[in-house]
Protein backbone atom coordinates (compact mmCIF):
# COMPACT_ATOMS: atom_id res chain seq x y z
CA UNK A 1 0.00 0.00 0.00
CA UNK A 2 1.33 3.97 -0.69
CA UNK A 3 -0.53 6.75 -1.13
CA UNK A 4 -0.53 10.45 -1.51
CA UNK A 5 -0.38 12.83 1.36
CA UNK A 6 -3.37 12.63 3.88
CA UNK A 7 -6.11 14.45 2.78
CA UNK A 8 -9.36 15.17 4.99
CA UNK A 9 -12.67 15.12 2.75
CA UNK A 10 -15.82 16.96 3.37
CA UNK A 11 -18.14 14.11 2.89
CA UNK A 12 -16.08 10.59 4.08
CA UNK A 13 -13.77 8.05 3.13
CA UNK A 14 -14.88 6.10 0.04
CA UNK A 15 -13.03 2.36 -0.74
CA UNK A 16 -13.33 2.44 -4.53
CA UNK A 17 -12.69 -1.14 -6.41
CA UNK A 18 -10.79 -0.23 -8.62
CA UNK A 19 -9.69 -1.95 -12.09
CA UNK A 20 -7.44 1.13 -13.82
CA UNK A 21 -9.96 0.81 -16.20
CA UNK A 22 -12.16 3.61 -17.87
CA UNK A 23 -15.23 3.62 -15.61
CA UNK A 24 -13.46 3.31 -12.50
CA UNK A 25 -10.73 5.33 -13.31
CA UNK A 26 -13.24 8.51 -13.97
CA UNK A 27 -15.44 7.75 -11.03
CA UNK A 28 -12.29 7.83 -9.28
CA UNK A 29 -11.84 11.67 -10.66
CA UNK A 30 -15.90 12.30 -9.92
CA UNK A 31 -15.90 11.07 -6.71
CA UNK A 32 -12.98 13.74 -5.43
CA UNK A 33 -15.14 16.17 -7.42
CA UNK A 34 -17.86 15.63 -5.12
CA UNK A 35 -15.81 15.68 -1.65
CA UNK A 36 -14.80 12.77 -0.68
CA UNK A 37 -11.44 11.21 0.15
CA UNK A 38 -10.81 7.67 -2.20
CA UNK A 39 -8.80 4.49 -0.97
CA UNK A 40 -8.47 2.94 -4.45
CA UNK A 41 -8.63 -0.91 -3.77
CA UNK A 42 -7.28 -3.40 -6.42
CA UNK A 43 -8.17 -7.11 -6.30
CA UNK A 44 -5.37 -9.39 -7.79
CA UNK A 45 -7.91 -12.19 -8.51
CA UNK A 46 -5.69 -13.24 -11.24
CA UNK A 47 -6.52 -10.75 -14.25
CA UNK A 48 -3.59 -9.97 -16.63
CA UNK A 49 -3.06 -6.53 -15.40
CA UNK A 50 -0.51 -3.70 -14.71
CA UNK A 51 -0.58 -3.49 -11.18
CA UNK A 52 1.89 -0.99 -10.71
CA UNK A 53 0.42 1.35 -13.55
CA UNK A 54 -2.97 0.99 -12.57
CA UNK A 55 -1.44 1.70 -8.96
CA UNK A 56 0.34 4.78 -10.72
CA UNK A 57 -2.49 5.83 -11.99
CA UNK A 58 -4.71 5.91 -9.13
CA UNK A 59 -2.37 8.73 -7.22
CA UNK A 60 -2.06 10.47 -10.53
CA UNK A 61 -6.30 10.76 -10.52
CA UNK A 62 -6.01 11.17 -6.44
CA UNK A 63 -6.67 8.42 -4.76
CA UNK A 64 -4.98 8.82 -1.26
CA UNK A 65 -3.81 5.31 -0.68
CA UNK A 66 -3.49 2.60 -3.31
CA UNK A 67 -4.01 -1.02 -1.73
CA UNK A 68 -3.06 -3.92 -4.23
CA UNK A 69 -4.49 -7.61 -2.40
CA UNK A 70 -3.32 -10.96 -4.47
CA UNK A 71 -6.45 -12.99 -3.25
CA UNK A 72 -5.89 -15.92 -6.10
CA UNK A 73 -5.41 -18.46 -3.58
CA UNK A 74 -8.34 -18.48 -2.06
CA UNK A 75 -9.98 -17.31 -4.84
CA UNK A 76 -9.18 -20.91 -6.33
CA UNK A 77 -9.40 -22.64 -3.31
CA UNK A 78 -12.40 -21.07 -1.36
CA UNK A 79 -14.54 -20.34 -4.24
CA UNK A 80 -13.44 -22.00 -8.19
CA UNK A 81 -12.68 -25.57 -6.41
CA UNK A 82 -16.00 -26.19 -4.30
CA UNK A 83 -18.27 -24.14 -6.78
CA UNK A 84 -17.07 -24.64 -10.21
CA UNK A 85 -15.26 -27.58 -9.79
CA UNK A 86 -17.12 -30.28 -6.92
CA UNK A 87 -20.61 -28.30 -7.20
CA UNK A 88 -20.14 -28.20 -11.37
CA UNK A 89 -22.45 -25.34 -11.29
CA UNK A 90 -23.68 -23.60 -14.38
CA UNK A 91 -26.11 -20.81 -15.39
CA UNK A 92 -28.58 -21.65 -18.39
CA UNK A 93 -26.34 -24.89 -19.13
CA UNK A 94 -23.69 -22.86 -21.05
CA UNK A 95 -22.31 -19.97 -18.57
CA UNK A 96 -19.55 -21.17 -16.16
CA UNK A 97 -19.80 -18.37 -13.76
CA UNK A 98 -16.91 -16.66 -14.13
CA UNK A 99 -17.63 -13.01 -13.48
CA UNK A 100 -20.02 -14.15 -10.60
CA UNK A 101 -17.58 -16.68 -8.90
CA UNK A 102 -14.79 -13.65 -8.26
CA UNK A 103 -17.19 -11.06 -7.18
CA UNK A 104 -17.63 -12.73 -2.71
CA UNK A 105 -13.72 -12.93 -2.78
CA UNK A 106 -13.40 -9.20 -3.90
CA UNK A 107 -15.84 -7.67 -1.82
CA UNK A 108 -14.95 -9.28 1.08
CA UNK A 109 -11.16 -8.13 0.65
CA UNK A 110 -12.80 -4.58 0.05
CA UNK A 111 -14.75 -4.55 2.77
CA UNK A 112 -11.30 -5.42 4.80
CA UNK A 113 -9.80 -2.76 3.48
CA UNK A 114 -12.73 -0.29 4.32
CA UNK A 115 -12.91 -1.64 7.72
CA UNK A 116 -9.18 -1.16 8.18
CA UNK A 117 -9.07 2.68 7.08
CA UNK A 118 -12.25 3.51 8.46
CA UNK A 119 -14.13 3.94 5.68
CA UNK A 120 -17.90 5.05 6.13
CA UNK A 121 -18.84 4.52 2.53
CA UNK A 122 -17.96 1.80 -0.10
CA UNK A 123 -18.01 2.63 -3.91
CA UNK A 124 -17.95 0.37 -7.74
CA UNK A 125 -18.22 0.71 -11.23
CA UNK A 126 -20.98 -1.31 -12.06
CA UNK A 127 -23.83 -0.48 -14.14
CA UNK A 128 -26.96 0.21 -13.28
CA UNK A 129 -28.57 -2.38 -15.69
CA UNK A 130 -25.86 -5.34 -15.25
CA UNK A 131 -25.96 -8.12 -12.42
CA UNK A 132 -22.79 -6.94 -10.80
CA UNK A 133 -24.05 -3.97 -8.97
CA UNK A 134 -26.29 -6.68 -7.01
CA UNK A 135 -23.56 -9.04 -6.69
CA UNK A 136 -21.31 -6.18 -5.02
CA UNK A 137 -23.80 -5.09 -3.08
CA UNK A 138 -25.33 -7.60 -1.59
CA UNK A 139 -22.07 -8.55 -0.67
CA UNK A 140 -21.12 -5.12 1.34
CA UNK A 141 -24.67 -5.71 3.17
CA UNK A 142 -23.93 -9.16 4.16
CA UNK A 143 -20.15 -8.62 5.27
CA UNK A 144 -20.94 -5.25 6.51
CA UNK A 145 -24.64 -4.23 7.56
CA UNK A 146 -24.04 -0.61 8.48
CA UNK A 147 -21.85 0.05 5.20
CA UNK A 148 -23.26 3.05 2.96
CA UNK A 149 -22.60 2.09 -1.06
CA UNK A 150 -22.23 4.64 -3.80
CA UNK A 151 -23.08 3.42 -6.99
CA UNK A 152 -22.35 6.07 -9.31
CA UNK A 153 -24.33 4.70 -12.22
CA UNK A 154 -27.30 4.71 -10.38
CA UNK A 155 -26.96 8.57 -9.16
CA UNK A 156 -28.84 11.02 -11.84
CA UNK A 157 -25.83 13.55 -11.45
CA UNK A 158 -23.78 11.08 -12.70
CA UNK A 159 -25.88 9.19 -15.38
CA UNK A 160 -27.34 11.99 -16.76
CA UNK A 161 -23.55 13.85 -17.12
CA UNK A 162 -22.52 10.39 -18.59
CA UNK A 163 -24.47 9.07 -20.91
CA UNK A 164 -22.26 6.52 -22.62
CA UNK A 165 -18.65 5.56 -22.91
CA UNK A 166 -18.33 8.27 -25.34
CA UNK A 167 -18.72 10.98 -22.41
CA UNK A 168 -16.66 8.74 -20.11
CA UNK A 169 -13.34 8.62 -22.90
CA UNK A 170 -14.36 13.00 -23.36
CA UNK A 171 -14.01 13.12 -19.11
CA UNK A 172 -10.76 10.91 -18.86
CA UNK A 173 -9.14 13.40 -22.04
CA UNK A 174 -10.39 16.44 -19.99
CA UNK A 175 -8.58 14.99 -16.57
CA UNK A 176 -5.50 13.54 -18.37
CA UNK A 177 -6.45 9.91 -17.68
CA UNK A 178 -5.18 7.34 -20.20
CA UNK A 179 -7.21 4.47 -20.89
CA UNK A 180 -6.82 1.45 -23.05
CA UNK A 181 -10.36 1.77 -24.47
CA UNK A 182 -10.87 3.53 -27.79
CA UNK A 183 -13.64 3.57 -29.69
CA UNK A 184 -12.24 1.14 -32.45
CA UNK A 185 -12.87 -1.03 -29.59
CA UNK A 186 -15.58 -0.28 -27.32
CA UNK A 187 -16.55 -3.79 -25.74
CA UNK A 188 -16.12 -3.76 -21.98
CA UNK A 189 -14.46 -6.69 -20.76
CA UNK A 190 -13.91 -8.16 -16.82
CA UNK A 191 -11.33 -10.81 -16.70
CA UNK A 192 -10.02 -12.75 -13.72
CA UNK A 193 -7.93 -16.26 -12.81
CA UNK A 194 -11.21 -18.45 -13.90
CA UNK A 195 -12.33 -16.21 -17.55
CA UNK A 196 -12.75 -12.98 -19.35
CA UNK A 197 -15.94 -11.71 -20.15
CA UNK A 198 -16.74 -9.16 -23.62
CA UNK A 199 -20.37 -7.28 -23.57
CA UNK A 200 -21.41 -3.96 -24.46
CA UNK A 201 -20.80 -1.98 -27.38
CA UNK A 202 -20.45 -3.88 -31.04
CA UNK A 203 -21.61 -7.00 -28.85
CA UNK A 204 -24.90 -5.45 -28.28
CA UNK A 205 -25.98 -6.58 -31.48
CA UNK A 206 -26.18 -10.73 -30.92
CA UNK A 207 -25.85 -11.18 -34.83
CA UNK A 208 -22.61 -9.43 -35.05
CA UNK A 209 -19.62 -11.85 -35.15
CA UNK A 210 -16.72 -11.05 -32.74
CA UNK A 211 -13.45 -9.95 -34.37
CA UNK A 212 -10.83 -12.28 -34.12
CA UNK A 213 -8.52 -9.81 -32.00
CA UNK A 214 -11.14 -9.25 -29.64
CA UNK A 215 -10.44 -12.65 -27.57
CA UNK A 216 -7.59 -12.28 -25.80
CA UNK A 217 -7.00 -15.73 -23.51
CA UNK A 218 -7.31 -17.88 -26.28
CA UNK A 219 -5.54 -18.79 -29.58
CA UNK A 220 -8.49 -19.48 -32.39
CA UNK A 221 -9.06 -22.81 -32.90
CA UNK A 222 -8.35 -23.00 -36.15
CA UNK A 223 -4.70 -21.70 -35.79
CA UNK A 224 -4.21 -24.28 -32.43
CA UNK A 225 -1.91 -27.38 -32.92
CA UNK A 226 -1.96 -29.80 -35.19
CA UNK A 227 -0.85 -32.24 -32.64
CA UNK A 228 -2.92 -32.96 -29.75
CA UNK A 229 -1.99 -32.26 -26.12
CA UNK A 230 -2.38 -35.13 -23.71
CA UNK A 231 -2.94 -34.50 -19.91
CA UNK A 232 -4.23 -36.73 -16.83
CA UNK A 233 -5.42 -35.04 -14.01
CA UNK A 234 -5.73 -36.79 -10.95
CA UNK A 235 -8.49 -35.82 -8.51
CA UNK A 236 -8.59 -36.34 -4.65
CA UNK A 237 -12.60 -35.73 -2.95
CA UNK A 238 -13.28 -33.80 -6.00
CA UNK A 239 -10.52 -31.39 -6.11
CA UNK A 240 -7.45 -31.78 -8.62
CA UNK A 241 -4.23 -32.51 -6.79
CA UNK A 242 -1.86 -33.42 -9.74
CA UNK A 243 -1.55 -33.25 -13.23
CA UNK A 244 0.84 -34.86 -15.42
CA UNK A 245 1.44 -34.12 -19.33
CA UNK A 246 1.89 -37.01 -20.98
CA UNK A 247 3.47 -35.30 -24.28
CA UNK A 248 6.68 -33.75 -22.46
CA UNK A 249 5.92 -35.18 -18.59
CA UNK A 250 5.71 -32.05 -16.75
CA UNK A 251 4.03 -32.81 -13.22
CA UNK A 252 2.01 -29.81 -11.74
CA UNK A 253 0.92 -29.90 -8.29
CA UNK A 254 -0.71 -27.18 -5.85
CA UNK A 255 -4.43 -25.64 -5.99
CA UNK A 256 -3.10 -22.84 -7.38
CA UNK A 257 -0.36 -24.02 -9.79
CA UNK A 258 -2.82 -26.39 -11.06
CA UNK A 259 -5.08 -23.82 -12.02
CA UNK A 260 -2.68 -21.59 -13.52
CA UNK A 261 -0.70 -24.65 -15.45
CA UNK A 262 -4.61 -25.62 -17.23
CA UNK A 263 -4.95 -22.44 -18.03
CA UNK A 264 -1.94 -22.17 -19.45
CA UNK A 265 -2.43 -25.21 -21.60
CA UNK A 266 -6.19 -25.08 -22.23
CA UNK A 267 -5.12 -21.26 -23.97
CA UNK A 268 -2.12 -22.49 -26.25
CA UNK A 269 -5.25 -25.46 -27.38
CA UNK A 270 -7.82 -22.81 -27.93
CA UNK A 271 -10.39 -24.01 -25.35
CA UNK A 272 -13.03 -22.46 -23.47
CA UNK A 273 -14.51 -19.75 -25.79
CA UNK A 274 -18.09 -19.20 -25.45
CA UNK A 275 -20.79 -16.63 -27.40
CA UNK A 276 -24.03 -16.56 -25.96
CA UNK A 277 -27.56 -14.48 -24.99
CA UNK A 278 -28.06 -14.64 -21.10
CA UNK A 279 -30.42 -13.80 -18.65
CA UNK A 280 -29.48 -11.20 -16.32
CA UNK A 281 -31.18 -11.07 -12.84
CA UNK A 282 -32.66 -7.71 -13.25
CA UNK A 283 -34.71 -8.92 -16.10
CA UNK A 284 -32.93 -7.70 -19.47
CA UNK A 285 -31.52 -9.97 -21.85
CA UNK A 286 -27.68 -10.08 -22.26
CA UNK A 287 -25.58 -11.03 -25.04
CA UNK A 288 -21.92 -11.92 -23.99
CA UNK A 289 -18.60 -14.09 -25.16
CA UNK A 290 -16.77 -15.44 -22.73
CA UNK A 291 -13.47 -17.60 -22.63
CA UNK A 292 -12.86 -20.05 -19.08
CA UNK A 293 -9.56 -21.92 -20.82
CA UNK A 294 -9.00 -24.56 -17.50
CA UNK A 295 -12.33 -24.15 -15.48
CA UNK A 296 -13.65 -25.91 -18.73
CA UNK A 297 -11.30 -28.80 -18.35
CA UNK A 298 -11.84 -29.30 -15.01
CA UNK A 299 -15.75 -29.18 -14.92
CA UNK A 300 -15.57 -31.68 -18.12
CA UNK A 301 -12.92 -34.25 -16.57
CA UNK A 302 -14.76 -34.10 -13.22
CA UNK A 303 -17.86 -34.75 -14.20
CA UNK A 304 -15.90 -37.62 -16.10
CA UNK A 305 -14.69 -39.04 -12.83
CA UNK A 306 -18.39 -38.83 -10.88
CA UNK A 307 -19.86 -41.05 -13.49
CA UNK A 308 -17.56 -43.46 -12.36
CA UNK A 309 -17.06 -43.09 -8.68
CA UNK A 310 -20.50 -40.95 -7.58
CA UNK A 311 -23.38 -42.95 -6.22
CA UNK A 312 -26.13 -42.22 -8.53
CA UNK A 313 -28.82 -41.29 -6.05
CA UNK A 314 -26.09 -38.94 -4.21
CA UNK A 315 -25.37 -37.44 -7.86
CA UNK A 316 -28.81 -37.17 -8.91
CA UNK A 317 -29.93 -35.07 -5.30
CA UNK A 318 -26.39 -32.96 -6.10
CA UNK A 319 -27.31 -32.45 -9.64
CA UNK A 320 -31.20 -31.41 -9.06
CA UNK A 321 -30.89 -29.57 -5.80
CA UNK A 322 -27.42 -28.28 -5.27
CA UNK A 323 -26.06 -27.20 -8.56
CA UNK A 324 -28.94 -25.63 -10.22
CA UNK A 325 -29.76 -23.58 -7.01
CA UNK A 326 -26.34 -22.80 -6.33
CA UNK A 327 -25.73 -21.58 -9.85
CA UNK A 328 -28.53 -19.33 -9.70
CA UNK A 329 -27.28 -18.10 -6.32
CA UNK A 330 -23.78 -17.12 -7.38
CA UNK A 331 -25.39 -15.81 -10.57
CA UNK A 332 -27.71 -13.59 -8.19
CA UNK A 333 -25.05 -12.78 -5.40
CA UNK A 334 -26.23 -14.47 -3.00
CA UNK A 335 -22.43 -16.16 -2.10
CA UNK A 336 -23.11 -14.98 1.41
CA UNK A 337 -26.66 -15.92 2.38
CA UNK A 338 -27.22 -19.15 4.67
CA UNK A 339 -28.87 -20.95 2.15
CA UNK A 340 -25.53 -20.92 -0.04
CA UNK A 341 -23.46 -22.08 3.03
CA UNK A 342 -25.51 -24.53 3.91
CA UNK A 343 -25.59 -26.14 0.04
CA UNK A 344 -21.77 -25.52 0.05
CA UNK A 345 -20.90 -27.11 3.70
CA UNK A 346 -22.73 -30.19 1.69
CA UNK A 347 -20.25 -30.59 -1.07
CA UNK A 348 -17.65 -32.24 0.97
CA UNK A 349 -19.80 -35.17 2.02
CA UNK A 350 -20.92 -35.63 -1.61
CA UNK A 351 -16.98 -35.85 -3.50
CA UNK A 352 -15.88 -38.38 -0.84
CA UNK A 353 -15.47 -40.91 -3.30
CA UNK A 354 -14.55 -38.51 -6.11
CA UNK A 355 -10.85 -40.14 -6.24
CA UNK A 356 -9.01 -41.23 -9.63
CA UNK A 357 -7.29 -39.92 -12.49
CA UNK A 358 -9.36 -38.78 -15.89
CA UNK A 359 -7.01 -38.45 -18.94
CA UNK A 360 -7.62 -35.67 -21.47
CA UNK A 361 -7.03 -34.75 -25.34
CA UNK A 362 -7.00 -30.88 -25.41
CA UNK A 363 -7.11 -30.46 -29.98
CA UNK A 364 -8.29 -27.18 -31.50
CA UNK A 365 -10.72 -26.08 -28.82
CA UNK A 366 -12.21 -29.39 -27.65
CA UNK A 367 -11.94 -30.91 -24.03
CA UNK A 368 -12.04 -35.25 -25.47
CA UNK A 369 -12.21 -37.13 -22.42
CA UNK A 370 -10.20 -40.52 -23.27
CA UNK A 371 -10.46 -42.51 -20.31
CA UNK A 372 -10.97 -42.53 -16.50
CA UNK A 373 -9.48 -45.24 -13.57
CA UNK A 374 -10.14 -45.06 -9.70
CA UNK A 375 -9.39 -47.11 -6.57
CA UNK A 376 -13.67 -46.82 -5.95
CA UNK A 377 -15.15 -49.69 -6.02
CA UNK A 378 -18.88 -48.62 -7.45
CA UNK A 379 -17.92 -49.86 -10.93
CA UNK A 380 -17.35 -53.27 -11.27
CA UNK A 381 -16.19 -54.79 -15.26
CA UNK A 382 -17.68 -58.04 -14.64
CA UNK A 383 -21.06 -57.30 -13.39
CA UNK A 384 -21.44 -54.54 -16.35
CA UNK A 385 -20.32 -56.62 -18.96
CA UNK A 386 -22.45 -58.02 -21.77
CA UNK A 387 -20.16 -60.97 -21.87
CA UNK A 388 -20.40 -62.56 -18.70
CA UNK A 389 -23.07 -62.65 -15.97
CA UNK A 390 -21.10 -61.42 -13.39
CA UNK A 391 -23.09 -62.33 -10.21
CA UNK A 392 -26.17 -60.77 -11.60
CA UNK A 393 -28.54 -63.46 -13.17
CA UNK A 394 -31.06 -62.12 -16.18
CA UNK A 395 -33.44 -64.00 -14.23
CA UNK A 396 -33.48 -61.37 -11.45
CA UNK A 397 -34.74 -58.61 -13.91
CA UNK A 398 -37.87 -60.63 -14.59
CA UNK A 399 -38.94 -59.73 -10.84
CA UNK A 400 -37.54 -55.99 -10.86
CA UNK A 401 -39.40 -55.37 -14.15
CA UNK A 402 -42.89 -56.76 -13.01
CA UNK A 403 -42.81 -54.78 -10.31
CA UNK A 404 -41.73 -51.61 -12.13
CA UNK A 405 -44.51 -52.31 -14.45
CA UNK A 406 -47.64 -52.63 -11.93
CA UNK A 407 -48.55 -48.72 -11.83
CA UNK A 408 -47.92 -48.26 -15.80
CA UNK A 409 -50.10 -51.12 -15.84
CA UNK A 410 -52.87 -49.67 -14.04
CA UNK A 411 -51.93 -46.19 -15.48
CA UNK A 412 -52.13 -47.61 -19.52
CA UNK A 413 -55.52 -49.57 -18.51
CA UNK A 414 -57.07 -46.56 -17.33
CA UNK A 415 -56.40 -44.63 -20.57
CA UNK A 416 -57.44 -47.58 -22.72
CA UNK A 417 -60.82 -47.95 -20.39
CA UNK A 418 -61.43 -44.39 -21.91
CA UNK A 419 -60.59 -44.62 -25.13
CA UNK A 420 -63.18 -47.20 -25.61
CA UNK A 421 -65.77 -44.96 -24.12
Amino acid sequence: MTGNASTSAAKGKVCLAYSGGLDTSCILAWLLEQGYEVIAFIANIGQEEDFEAAHAKALKVGASKVFIEDVREEFVEEVVYPAAVQANCIYENVYLLGTSLARPIITRKQIEVAQQEGCQFVSHGCTGKGNDQVRFELGYYALQPDIKVIAPWRIPEFFNRFKGRSDLLAYAAEKGIPVSQTPAKPWSTDENLFHISYEAGALEDPDWTPPKDMWKLTVDPEDAPNTPERIQIEFKQGIPVKVTNTNDGKVVEGGLEIFLYLNAIARRNGVGRIDIVENRFIGIKSRGCYETPGGTILRAAHMDLEGLTLDREIRAYRDSSITPALSKLLYNGMYFSPEAELMLSSLAMSQKTVNGTVRVKLYKGNTIIEGRSSSEKLYDAQESSMDELGGLSPEDADGFIKVMSIRLKKWGGAQNMKLRK
